[in-house]
């Protein structure tokens, strides 16, 4: 063996050496012992967090006991620029390894939260504050930003039957951008290039079938009504007949909901329906699918009319006369209902 061999094969040594040491070395940075909590204990990482930032909260947490091990562990792992966001769950955090796989590669706590259909915007907004822990001052501070709503089309006050009620999953602690845009988002879904056709050949804009669906959605109770309750508002447009609409005159009055007084129907409002014709300015709600697709779908009949029955149906008529004594019938019922 000459001696260039002789300095390659010793080259190769010392290459084969040095890496061998430097992967034992990163093994044991990788697994190094962290004396964390061996109870399960949440740590919520906010957007814009630095990795410094992080690993002094997990070691004040007490979720790390050597915050400069973990650094080390995290970018060795080639982490440092993929930060998580979102509340996550850490326990038994005995090493480097244990820790970094539960932030890291895990998904975010998840919470899930409802909106009920034919909600209002207040209802929707109170309930994110509720139930979600955004405050009123984050919720404001989003409908102040002059361009966060007119991206989606909108004006920031008429976001109103635009936040699509459904059963949604967001990580704790949300900001108010995320869960607002996700609504949106969702609404959006809905309109299909067939269903905005629908619209145009009914000679209705998307918004109008928005605040007929959230017309239909204060009315009805049970789903098999709601074409039925469509086709009356449908009927009533087409003949310019005034809709006379109870749900747009709880939504102008301030206790609602409540049993609506002779004087309510006489509010001057563009709400109210009672007073001027055709639809509404805008949507009175939060319509859901069913009532969306019943403003675009209508059961095909003469009704021009309809009045409770007390137990969330409705008689349907086709005339006055008929209507009269619908009417008759259930203020029967509700004295009856009051004398028991």
């Amino acid at each position: 063996m000459n001696n260039i061999e002789k300095k390659n094969q010793a080259l190769l040594y010392g290459v084969v050496t040095f890496s061998f040491v430097a992967f034992t070395f990163f093994l044991v940075i990788i697994f190094w012992p962290q004396i964390g909590s061996k109870k399960i204990k949440k740590i919520s990482i906010q957007p814009g967090i630095t990795l410094t930032q992080l690993a002094k909260t997990m070691k004040e947490e007490k979720l790390i006991s050597n915050s400069y091990l973990f650094l080390s562990a995290v970018k060795i792992m080639g982490k440092s620029r993929s930060i998580p966001v979102g509340t996550f769950s850490v326990y038994n955090a005995s090493n480097n390894y244990f820790v970094i796989r539960q932030l890291f590669y895990s998904p975010p706590l998840l919470k899930k939260i409802t909106f009920i259909e034919g909600w209002n915007l207040k209802k929707i907004l109170e309930h994110m504050e509720k139930e979600l822990n955004i405050t009123s001052k984050k919720i404001d501070s989003l409908f102040k930003n002059a361009d966060f709503f007119p991206s989606y089309g909108l004006s920031n006050d008429k976001v109103e039957g635009y936040l699509f009620p459904d059963t949604y999953f967001f990580s704790e602690n949300p900001s108010a951008k995320n869960v607002i845009e996700t609504l949106l988002k969702e609404g959006e879904r809905f309109w299909t290039p067939s269903k905005l056709l629908r619209a145009k050949t009914m000679g209705f804009t998307k918004h109008e079938i928005i605040t007929l669906a959230s017309i239909i959605e204060g009315e009805a109770v049970h789903d098999q009504e709601r074409s039925v309750i469509s086709a009356v508002y449908h009927n009533r447009l087409k003949k310019n007949m005034k809709l006379q609409a109870d749900p747009t005159i709880q939504y102008i009055i301030d206790d609602n909901p409540r049993r609506l007084l002779n004087k309510d129907l006489k509010i001057d409002s563009p709400y109210n329906t009672y007073m001027y014709h055709g639809l509404p300015p805008g949507p009175i709600n939060s319509p859901g699918e069913k009532s969306l697709n019943a403003a675009l779908y209508p059961d095909k009949n003469n009704y021009l009319f309809f009045v409770a029955t007390g137990n969330g149906y409705h008689t349907f008529t086709k005339n006055e006369r008929q209507h009269n004594i619908a009417k008759r019938k259930l203020q029967k019922l509700r004295r009856a209902l009051k004398n028991k």
